[in-house]
């Protein structure tokens, strides 16, 4: 059987496909797996290198540029909408590329967590009569996903299906597949991840704004650094910037002249093992994507989270809210963030309260779905097997 997997963009796309190849790898050893991905993704490497994929491709894809926080201005803003125009052209090529691609390629059933580079696949994937399966974390699904969902096979999604604009009798529910790494913490597993990372503080934040970062968050962590460093000699903080941002991060520290206590600070672009960081922390504090707070759940985190407020839709801060409103996160918002030591006061009240900490991750854990890469791993080669179409070579 030969499956096609096509994600890009963010890590929250990417990590889903690969924790799905890993299932479909385990349970059925002899699939190929091709990954096709957007030519000048800033994250290819992470599908290239990982084992379960046997082949990558590239092709163009093109981007619609709205911001929820500009309004009607952004349609008077004449670089925007440049490149959108331009981007029509990079998806008609993208098309193009893709049907003559799955042509020659000629997979059983195509997969797309979404992303801008699943429209050309997806329907490339229709013009040559392959079926393709969409996957929804958030409970606002993606442009991509709306722009191809018509001629999708089946919509696998994260929360009961009612939620979704798709035909019922086309969507599951599967939940949010993420890595096989993520697993609950306890405390002699916090303990092993810290021996191996080498961290001897006493207390430690992690930080992290997804694989591309958030400019808005490095930033309100640099702000409260002082107060936290000053305040807890015994933290460190571990922050994840974004490849893009890391070097601006880092600068940012550096300007704040903290002395020795900088030494406690470290600043990556991206970690490939961010289970273990995480997995490590008394706390964390990250953005409102489903794949971040999937994987948070299935460790029991206790975490803070700040959603992103300019994405169209709002679905970080819909699934920040749910849960907030549960008692399973707590949510500041981008604009308490900017208040003196908001966010420093926050932490420290969690870092001071073990049992608030412990509260928060096992209500958390409660809406872990730890099956759902081998459920939808199950759902693809069931699909295939239905129609008749799997492939004995390779």
């Amino acid at each position: 059987m030969r499956v096609v997997v096509t994600a890009g963009g963010s890590g929250g796309h990417i990590t889903p496909i690969l924790a799905v190849a890993h299932e479909l790898k385990k349970q059925f050893p002899d699939t190929e797996i091709v990954y096709i991905g957007q030519r000048g993704d800033r994250l290819s490497d992470i599908p290239a290198g990982d084992p379960n994929i046997d082949a990558v491709y590239t092709v163009w894809a093109g981007k619609f540029r709205r911001y929820a926080d500009e309004d009607w201005h952004q349609w008077l803003n004449v670089r925007t909408q440049a490149l959108n125009i331009r981007d029509v052209f990079r998806v008609v090529v993208g098309l193009w590329q893709s049907f003559l691609l799955l042509r020659k390629l000629r997979p059983d059933i195509i997969f797309t967590r979404g992303g801008f580079v699943s429209v050309p696949v997806a329907l490339g994937g229709y013009l040559n009569g392959i079926p393709y399966i969409t996957h929804d974390s958030d409970s606002v699904p993606s442009l991509a996903n709306r722009l191809i969902a018509r001629w999708a096979h089946t919509h696998a999604v994260a929360l009961p299906p009612e939620v979704y604009p798709y035909a019922l009798d086309k969507t599951v529910f599967v939940g949010v597949p993420v890595s096989r790494h993520y697993q609950p913490v306890t405390a002699t597993l916090r303990r092993r991840y810290r021996e191996v990372l080498g961290i001897r503080a006493g207390r430690m934040v992690f930080v992290t704004g997804g694989g591309n970062g958030a400019r808005q968050l490095n930033i309100a962590l640099v702000q409260n650094a002082r107060y936290l460093l000053g305040t807890y000699p015994d933290l460190e903080i571990v922050h994840v910037a974004g490849r893009a941002l890391e070097d601006e991060t880092n600068a940012a520290y550096d300007a704040l002249r903290l002395g020795k206590a900088r030494s406690r600070v470290t600043v990556y672009g991206f970690l490939e093992n961010m289970y273990q960081y995480s997995g490590a922390a008394d706390v964390v504090v990250a953005r409102g994507g489903a794949n971040t707070l999937a994987e948070f759940a299935l460790q029991q985190t206790a975490c803070i989270i700040i959603p992103a407020s300019q994405l169209v839709g709002g679905h970080q801060v819909k699934n920040t809210q749910f849960l907030a409103k549960k008692g399973a996160v707590i949510q500041l918002s981008e604009d308490q963030t900017e208040q003196p030591e908001r966010l420093g006061r926050t932490i420290g009240e969690l870092l001071n309260n073990d049992r608030k900490r412990d509260k928060l991750a096992q209500t958390l854990a409660m809406y872990a779905h730890p099956h759902a890469a081998a459920e939808l791993a199950s759902l693809l080669v069931d699909i295939v097997n239905r129609r008749g179409h799997v492939r004995t070579e390779k």
